[in-house]
């Protein structure tokens, strides 16, 4: 094997073991979603409260973190997304319950909601129609190479994700689920 060919490989390795050790807790969610974290509108009556966070194990070059919610059961062919927020700084380890919310602003300074499935910024919780199954809730920290996104709060959902794929170092999700009857 010639050194550079031995050097890529080894580089390789060592970015999948540091991208392997990002993590995402929520002390908040236990497989299903709690009343609090259900939208109130469109016929949801919830308390629309975004979860506690706690991510560790960033790999050393993250530069900022974003996260998303995101429904890949909607019934839209494109899923649905309930929360997009990045420029989170780098120091930062967690979001508290209730960071979601846009009034009053409860994020780090710099930190951006951009515009969710629901047309707004901010948390949106989960709503899905009555009747379906029980939806997934993905719940996904982002560790990103890149202190700022050039985005705002206007962004469209599939242009901070292509952002966010574009950028990510590493990821890690937690899933939950919530059904109406």
């Amino acid at each position: 094997m010639n050194k550079f060919l031995y050097l890529s490989v080894i580089s390789l390795f060592c970015n999948a073991l540091q991208a392997a050790g990002l993590t995402l807790v929520s002390d908040s969610l236990s497989g299903q979603l709690a009343p609090a974290q259900v939208y109130d509108g469109f016929g949801c009556k919830g308390g629309n409260i975004s979860p506690a966070l706690h991510w560790s194990g960033a790999p050393a070059a993250t530069r900022s973190f974003a996260v998303t919610l995101y429904d890949p059961d909607a019934p839209t062919g494109s899923g649905w997304w309930h929360w997009l927020v990045f420029n989170i700084p780098a120091k930062t380890q967690g979001l508290p319950e209730g960071a979601g919310s846009t009034a009053p602003q409860r994020m780090p300074a710099g930190v951006v909601q951009s515009r969710t499935d629901f047309g707004k910024p901010g948390f949106g919780g989960a709503c899905p129609p009555r009747g379906d199954r029980p939806h997934r809730y993905l719940l996904t920290v982002y560790a990103l190479d890149v202190e700022r996104l050039p985005l705002d709060t206007a962004a469209a959902p599939a242009l901070v994700g292509f952002q966010l794929n574009r950028h990510s170092l590493a990821r890690s999700s937690t899933i939950a689920y919530y059904g109406r009857p």
